[in-house]
């Protein structure tokens, strides 16, 4: 993905850092010569490079003058980190609030930038990301310029069922624009968005169009659209557009490609303008907000918690909420069907790719995961083609309809289905399982490890949900503590009266099982790992896990205090 290899560096020069055994100014000149090399090499600007070096220097000196590392190397490498930090949020935020679409009156948004941007793509992203919020959008082809341009509109807006206006006669786009503005003004749509022709800087013609355009249809918002590998003309570009057409947004578009990425960086720094989203994919849904500093803390591995939440939320609104209802209280009654199983992969697969959302979580750099994404994908694909060869009646059981259970021969029908739930289960339908396996193409093998995979998943929510479940307990620990959320202490944890008054409200054994279960995390790790794992890989592994703690716990001891606290020192390292 773009950036990653800039974060990896940055995260290098941190590492040095912190290994040195005295933070002096040689340190910090030679953690930010590698910072600096990392932002030149990515095609950030060369005077924002020298800019963000001197303000860092000012920073840690200002702070080390007024006494806020207390004269120990531990602080002032904390100094040091956060104003790197700072400074990279800097780079990506200029401080100006972008344009936010008003529901009730039309908002009018014209898409300028270079052609090969992605232009026509992302209008209709766009069109679909306030689609989804409820607003009611809309498309106005204006490009004439390009060949087969109103045919890509339209197949991509009938695809996600969207509005266009467009013309295969009309050679003028300023009158196509205004033609296409009037209507769907007239039909009361909030979002109108307005594709432009791609132009260059150089190309005066093209940009006096752009300006006759804006003048006819008088947007409340010109967005940029940049291609993430543009490099180093990002600058000189981005001006050309802002003299033009004034934009107040810039959209990135490739972000999930191998550019350097650094000109986006370059384009907000040289017009004072923000970006406002970012484009990771190919697909409609494939466009992510952006806000400066979960993008920063997620390019150094620290993670985004907020933009999890959102992705969440995103996803959720595609589906039935009386049928999401449904599943969660049933895995709260500790039942999963084996349809509900297919119903939650499905879900996860709505997701997007594992590495995004990897990189979401605190602890996890970005990139760890590439490479996996597709080979996960195939799996759960295949486990959903399993299970569409499945009857309806298979669907909805726990799974015992592949068990053949032992029950007496001469029995009536009635007392034999007592005896199904009673008998013991002697083996397994092989025939039931050859059925499914060539109703979907695959191995009797394949649909043992899927009927396994739903075993475990069953098996944890009989854990999590039911009478005396995680859930319950853990309502009961929250009531014994006074309420979720309620008079807690620092950090947003319990009080030590608090998690006495948790462990009373413990069932019987549960304590001892959390302890028990405490002492075999490292054996659980390894069997996480597999064959092979070295002591140096459990304390790679260790050390990435405390790092993911502190960041969730908010470095205060976090959860893992709170657990330590409870099972009286069974979580700590022995």
């Amino acid at each position: 993905m773009v950036l990653v290899d800039l974060g990896r560096r940055i995260n290098s020069a941190f590492a040095q850092l912190n290994k040195a055994p005295v933070i002096d100014d040689k340190a910090l000149d030679s953690l930010l010569k590698e910072v600096a090399s990392a932002l030149l090499e990515s095609d950030v600007n060369v005077k924002l490079v020298a800019g963000l070096r001197q303000k860092v220097k000012a920073k840690v000196k200002t702070a080390i003058e007024s006494g806020a590392d207390k004269g120990k190397d531990l602080n002032r490498k904390n100094i040091i980190q956060k104003a790197i930090f700072d400074e990279l949020v800097q780079l990506v935020d200029p401080g100006v609030e972008p344009y936010k679409p008003k529901k009730g009156h039309p908002n009018v948004i014209m898409a300028v930038g270079l052609q090969g941007n992605g232009k026509t793509t992302t209008c209709t992203k766009l069109a679909v990301h306030y689609q989804r919020r409820g607003f009611k959008s809309c498309i106005v082809c204006a490009d004439t310029f390009r060949a087969g341009a109103f045919d890509q509109t339209r197949q991509s807006a009938t695809k996600a069922k969207v509005p266009y206006f467009g013309s295969y006669t009309e050679t003028d786009p300023v009158s196509i624009a205004a033609q296409g503005v009037t209507k769907f003004k007239k039909e009361r749509f909030e979002v109108i968005i307005v594709d432009t022709s791609g132009r260059h800087k150089q190309e005066s013609e093209l940009f006096q169009e752009m300006v006759q355009i804006g003048e006819a249809v008088r947007p409340d918002m010109t967005v940029l659209v940049l291609d993430a590998s543009i490099g180093q003309a990002a600058e000189a570009q981005a001006k050309a557009f802002k003299e033009s057409a004034n934009f107040g947004a810039i959209i990135v578009t490739k972000m999930d490609g191998h550019a350097k990425g650094g000109g986006a960086i370059s384009a907000v720094a040289a017009t004072k303008t923000p970006i406002i989203f970012l484009g990771v994919g190919e697909h409609l849904h494939d466009l992510d907000r952006f806000s400066p500093e979960p993008f920063i803390s997620k390019l150094l591995g620290r993670g985004d918690i907020q933009g999890f939440v959102d992705h969440m939320q995103n996803v959720t609104m595609g589906n039935d909420p009386e049928k999401q209802k449904e599943i969660q209280k049933k895995i709260g009654e500790g039942k999963l069907s084996i349809g509900d199983w297919k119903e939650q992969m499905s879900n996860i697969m709505n997701m997007g790719p594992l590495s995004k959302i990897a990189s979401m979580i605190p602890g996890m750099p970005q990139g760890m995961m590439d490479g996996s994404d597709e080979e996960t994908s195939m799996r759960m694909k295949r486990m959903m083609i399993i299970c569409d060869s499945m009857t309806q009646a298979e669907l909805d059981s726990d799974g015992s309809s592949f068990i053949i259970y032992e029950r007496p021969e001469k029995v009536s029908h009635k007392e034999k289905e007592k005896e199904k739930q009673l008998g013991k289960p002697v083996d397994i339908n092989i025939k039931r399982l050859a059925k499914i396996a060539r109703g979907a193409g695959t191995s009797v093998r394949e649909v043992e490890e899927m009927l396994c995979q739903y075993r475990m998943m069953s098996n944890m929510a009989k854990t999590v949900g039911g009478k005396n479940g995680w859930l319950q307990n853990i309502q009961k620990m929250q009531q014994a503590a006074g309420g979720a959320g309620r008079g807690l202490g620092p950090n947003g944890m319990p009080t030590p009266s608090q998690i006495a008054a948790m462990q009373r409200s413990m069932p019987p054994g549960m304590l001892n099982q959390m302890r028990q279960s405490g002492s075999g995390l490292q054996d659980m790790m390894k069997a996480m790992m597999g064959p092979g794992t070295t002591d140096q890989d459990m304390a790679e592994m260790q050390a990435m896990m405390k790092q993911m703690a502190s960041g969730i716990g908010g470095g205060g001891g976090g959860m893992g205090g709170m657990l330590s606290s409870m099972l009286g020192g069974a979580g700590r390292g022995r």
